[in-house]
């Protein structure tokens, strides 16, 4: 039998940070993305620091299982991990893929897509330095003909102390 291998993205403990499950509840630690058979075996694990959002932690879960001897043909998870990119690599192994699908992955939402995260959690943005934002708001009216456009709002007191400001 093979050993589980499991992958630490945050190998430090000063690496921890703090994540979100909605824009109201969070927590300080690390995050474990699991693969399991469907009788509840576990074939792969990855643990990310909190603030790290989850779909780009799915395409390691088959591989890993994969490697493991597992035959996979259908991945079953939450909306957090229904990525586009996720989707197009388990179309292209002939994986299907059961899972909610967000309203920002089919209606499409971002214009510098590898700027910020988007935690589909919380549906909430989450900067580079790790603070999701406060608040988010619908520009627009309906009435128009147009889509409505989401406004996502940071706290500018954090923002003025954050080492990356002039990247912003």
């Amino acid at each position: 039998m093979k050993i589980l291998r499991i992958i630490i993205r945050s190998q430090r403990i000063t690496d921890v940070r703090t994540g979100y499950k909605t824009p109201d509840t969070s927590f300080f630690g690390f995050k474990t993305h699991i693969a399991m058979t469907v009788e509840r075996i576990i074939t792969a694990a990855v643990v990310t620091s909190g603030e790290k959002g989850n779909d780009s932690e799915l395409p390691a879960l088959p591989e890993v299982s994969q490697e493991h001897g597992i035959e996979l043909d259908t991945i079953i998870s939450d909306s957090a991990y229904s990525g586009k990119e996720n989707l197009k690599l388990a179309g292209g192994q002939e994986i299907k893929v059961i899972a909610k699908l967000n309203p920002s992955i089919t209606q499409g939402f971002r214009q510098q897509e590898n700027t910020f995260d988007y935690n589909k959690d919380a549906g909430m943005f989450v900067c580079p330095s790790g603070q999701m934002a406060i608040r988010k708001a619908r520009q627009g009216k309906k009435e128009n003909g147009k889509n409505q456009a989401d406004s996502y709002y940071f706290d500018v007191e954090k923002c003025k102390t954050c080492a990356l400001i002039n990247g912003c």
